[in-house]
């Protein structure tokens, strides 16, 4: 008996931001994983406004295009609701509850940190261990949304094809994602993980593979994309591949791209500032950029050189093989972006 374990279904990571779903399935033999299928597919614009699925079904039909251009028979899938759209809270808990009254606690307590309804919200909570310095009481993290954001992912989910098995918070898809990316320095170091999606940039400062802070900041590529199409009369698709493969005329690099480049830059420093006016910090000592916006040319490198602190752009995909279907260049130049998603995919661990 035991000899034979059972496994269960594979899981996909199914990422939807504001441009794009993106889709991630790894596998893993010992401690090593592999990708075995990706896609992101574009959205049209307003399918999905503020990180709010504003068209449930045009996201299910990216899903399904989605599913069938990486070539996936995976039906379970893991979602993720924004952490703007998330109440996290550390609650302290006494260490010799049982199971179930310790449930029956924390719901007491959500209701003095959820302003709406406890009936209209989904909650979960996680016990993290002992409080410090007081082994007779439980650090206890409340996490909770208001059903509505939950649903609406699931139902697209549902729209795609897919079973949601697993919703997720993206901060914690993110810091599941980072410790993918290799050396992380010492344990206590404070690593600034800079995330510049199509509209919003969100910073997390994380130590210890904990976020400690984040902070979202209406900016993104968006920007680039929309300069490219008002300078060079191309439409969005055409901006998006001319940006990717290149041959747009000399003056981009220096009257589109460079302004961008600074300007990037700039939300990178105010994003920090905000950070250090409420905190005991005045420094981090790596930054790393992630979101689709984060391969563009020579913005690794102006962001070093401005802020004075080592960056770098996240792959938390480079130490995994590849299945047959997936393209490593593609994959190179998507990893970037693959972070929530592959934060996601690793649920299919747990």
């Amino acid at each position: 008996m035991g000899l034979i374990t059972k496994s269960q279904p594979p899981r996909i990571g199914v990422d939807i931001s504001s441009t794009a779903v993106k889709l991630l399935q790894l596998s893993r033999a010992g401690d090593r994983y592999r990708v075995e299928h990706y896609a992101i597919e574009p959205l049209p614009p307003n399918a999905v406004v503020d990180k709010n699925i504003a068209e449930p079904q045009v996201v299910g039909d990216a899903i399904r295009r989605a599913m069938a251009r990486c070539g996936s028979k995976a039906r379970n899938a893991v979602g993720a609701v924004g952490g703007s759209a998330v109440i996290t809270k550390l609650i302290p808990m006494p260490a010799d509850l049982t199971e179930d009254d310790l449930e029956s606690q924390v719901e007491l307590e959500a209701s003095n940190y959820v302003p709406y309804p406890i009936e209209e919200v989904n909650l979960d909570f996680e016990v993290l261990g002992p409080m410090p310095g007081n082994d007779e009481m439980l650090r206890v993290l409340l996490v909770a949304s208001r059903a509505e954001n939950v649903e609406t992912r699931a139902s697209a989910l549902e729209l795609g094809g897919l079973v949601p098995k697993v919703m997720d918070v993206e901060t914690f898809a993110m810091e599941n994602a980072f410790g993918l990316l290799g050396d992380a320095g010492p344990a206590d170091s404070l690593v600034a993980l800079v995330d510049i999606g199509a509209t919003v940039t969100t910073l997390y400062v994380i130590r210890d593979g904990r976020s400690l802070y984040s902070r979202e900041q209406v900016f993104g590529g968006k920007q680039l994309d929309d300069e490219i199409m008002r300078r060079f009369g191309l439409n969005l698709e055409e901006a998006r591949l001319a940006k990717r493969q290149g041959g747009l005329p000399e003056s981009y690099r220096t009257e589109v791209l460079q302004p961008f480049r600074e300007a990037l830059v700039q939300q990178v420093s105010r994003l920090l500032q905000f950070f250090y006016a409420g905190s005991e910090f005045n420094r981090v000592d790596r930054i790393v950029l992630a979101g689709g916006t984060a391969s563009t040319a020579g913005v690794a490198p102006m962001v070093e050189e401005q802020l004075g602190v080592p960056t770098t752009v996240a792959n938390p995909l480079a130490q995994m093989t590849l299945g047959p279907r997936v393209q490593a260049s593609a994959l190179a130049q998507d990893a970037p972006s693959l972070m929530i998603a592959a934060g996601l995919a690793l649920r299919n661990f747990d």
